[in-house]
Formats: C-alpha cells, structure tokens, sequence
C-alpha cells in the first residue's frame, strides 16, 4: 500500500481502537478479553442489524475477491452519480488489509452500538456517517476509494457522545471527548474518516439527548399520576 493510504488506516485505527475499548469497557472498569468480549457483545438477543451490516459486508468481500472488477463499478469517482456516495461503503479498495481491519472493528462496534443506540437508530448512523464522508471525498478531498470504516467511525463517534451524555464513569465521559477531538484533527487532515466521526458524534448527542428527554417527560407524567 502507499505511504498515503497506510497514513489514512492509522489515523483510523486511531479512533477506532481507542474508541472500541472505550465503549466496550465493563462497568468495573477491567476490559474484557476478545473472546469473553465478542460473546458478551453477540449475547442473546442477538443485536439484529449488526448482524445484517456483518452479513452484507462478509457477502461483498466474497464478492469482491471473487469479481474484482465490480470495484470500479461501486467506489466513488470524481464526477460520478451520486450514489456512489453510497455504494463506496460496499468495497474494499485496499485489497485484504482494509476488508480483515475493516470486517474486525464492524464485528466488535456494531453490536455495541446497537446494544446502546437501538436496532433503528444503528444502521441509520452507519449509513449516514458514511455517505457524509463519500460525499465530502468526492467533492475533492479523494476522489477514489471506498470502504465502510467511514461508517464504523460514525458508529463510534456517536458511542462516545452517549457516553459522554450518560456515561456512568467519569474517567471515561473525559476520555470520550477525544473522539469528537480525533474527528476535528482527521479533517484538518482531509481525512474523510474525521466527517464519519463528526457525522455520528451529532446523530449520537441528538439521540442521546431525545432518549433524555423521553426519560424526563416520562418521569414527570408518572410523578404527576401518584399525587
């Protein structure tokens, strides 16, 4: 792979792993080995659209190992149809590499995602996130590629607004801060994975801050039923 594209991985690995173990950490604060975590993340009821996202992911690597001329079709292009903000999140363009890091982090942020922000909201974050920062790379930032770690880093970036909401851990609502602050150094960069995190950082705080205000309004009916 080129320098560039090793430097782009890393700054996703750099939101990515941090924030993974962050989200991920059990309420007593020791980290979970990565079999005892993928089975607590996996626990029944099994997270449904983790699932959906692991299995359309895992079906186009096939795919795409098996046709490598579909990448062409799907990656975003400069001057493409729009859709191919969307499609981009389908392929690999880095060969085996990105599709093993890229399918590691979705099997481990994804169900947690989904166990915190709910079956709907999950796959909207994902996609979202993702076609955001296709959009932004085929306005110029790059204009060629494609992989879905943009929409990971989405997923994330709206984990660590949860919990910087509602976290229960102050030392971890300090440190979740550094997501939103990696998204803003990541653009700086013209990194598009920096407008994945900032895309899910606002998804995440709207929907934490809804889920608030639910949970207040609930409180005050429930009061105002017992006097």
């Amino acid at each position: 792979m080129h320098t560039h594209t090793l430097a782009l991985y890393g700054c996703a690995a750099a939101v990515v792993v941090p924030g993974t173990r962050l989200i991920t950490a059990r309420p007593e604060g020791r980290p979970a080995g990565p079999g005892r975590l993928l089975a607590a993340l996996w626990r029944r009821p099994v997270p449904r659209a983790a699932a959906v996202l692991m299995g359309v992911m895992v079906a186009m690597a096939v795919v795409q190992s098996a046709a490598p001329d579909v990448i062409p079709h799907l990656e975003r292009a400069p001057h493409g149809p729009w859709w191919r903000a969307a499609t981009a999140l389908l392929v690999q363009t880095s060969g085996w590499p990105q599709l093993t890091f890229n399918l590691a982090a979705l099997a481990v942020v994804a169900p947690a995602a989904e166990r915190s922000l709910g079956t709907v909201q999950t796959p909207v974050v994902f996609l979202l996130s993702g076609v955001a920062a296709h959009v932004v790379s085929m306005a110029g930032w790059s204009v060629h590629g494609g992989g879905d770690s943009v929409g990971i880093c989405g997923l994330v970036g709206a984990l660590a607004a949860v919990y910087t909401l509602d976290g229960r851990q102050r030392p971890l609502r300090y440190l979740s801060v550094l997501v939103p602050t990696a998204g803003a150094v990541l653009c700086l960069l013209e990194n598009n994975h920096g407008i994945g995190v900032l895309t899910g950082v606002l998804l995440g705080a709207a929907a934490a801050l809804v889920r608030k205000g639910d949970s207040e309004g609930g409180s005050e009916r429930t009061a105002v039923v017992r006097s």
